[in-house]
């Protein structure tokens, strides 16, 4: 028998399905109020393989993502972005530059949608999806209440073809307006690589003042919240949901 995907696992909770809508490259996950409410974007990892065939809104991790917060009285929505692998004159280079546009295109349109308070929205980046967390670190946007980053890549990686524009321990050490709450859920089994580059986040937004709420899953996997079905993993998903939460409503 061949074996599932692991990004085809299932969440590590099991909240109830909620109403879902399909537009475009956006899924929507609605709570019952009919009143506008804040939203919460959730922006997948990356680089995609081209042969991939269930795109990441299709898989259980997203969509248990989406219902958990909409049973929390919120809007959430995950949006498909094209962070591939495209050949360049250079050799092959990770398409950050495209997939930042499918992003903040995304994020024009659901503050537009009159089911959504736009001065309430929090962006949720997973894994390689960090990377494209930077120009919001940098921008700083008033209606952006907070940033949470779950096992996110925040520097890019050898052999990622990244422009290096795209790394987040740079942006939030630039002045301006202060840097949105940050929430970083933090594996203890990640590989060193990646786990580097958070080392090196997390440092230079202490020396910055920046501060930034860890949560950290000492026995995780990198996709912990699809991979280890354990209560620690399960007490995780649901600190970060509840802290996002709490950003939005207070």
């Amino acid at each position: 028998m061949e074996e599932v995907p692991g990004y085809l696992r299932p969440f590590v909770l099991s909240p109830a399905d909620c109403r879902h809508e399909r537009e475009s490259n956006l899924d929507w996950y609605l709570p019952e109020s009919g009143e506008p409410q804040p939203a919460v974007i959730l922006v997948h990892g990356g680089p995609l393989p081209p042969e991939l065939h269930a795109t990441p809104r299709d898989w259980p991790v997203y969509r248990g993502y989406g219902n958990l917060l909409a049973s929390l009285g919120l809007v959430a929505v995950t949006v498909e972005h094209r962070m591939r692998v495209v050949a360049t004159a250079q050799g092959p280079a990770t398409d950050c530059a495209t997939a930042v546009l499918d992003v903040a295109s995304a994020v024009e349109r659901i503050r537009a949608d009159p089911r959504v308070d736009p001065e309430r929205i929090a962006l949720w980046f997973f894994s390689g999806g960090g990377l494209l967390s930077t120009d919001w670190l940098r921008e700083r946007p008033a209606w952006l209440r907070t940033v949470a980053l779950t096992y996110p890549v925040l520097a890019p990686m050898p052999g990622w073809g990244v422009d290096p524009r795209f790394e987040p321990s740079a942006a939030i050490t630039e002045p301006g307006t202060p840097v949105p709450p940050l929430l970083l859920t933090r594996v203890g089994l990640e590989a060193d690589a990646v786990a580097g580059t958070v080392a090196v986040f997390l440092k230079a937004a202490a020396d910055t003042g920046v501060p930034v709420e860890v949560i950290d899953v000492p026995n995780g996997h990198h996709a912990f919240d699809m991979l280890d079905h354990t209560d620690e993993s399960r007490r995780a998903v649901e600190q970060a949901a509840n802290w996002v939460s709490a950003r939005l409503t207070r």
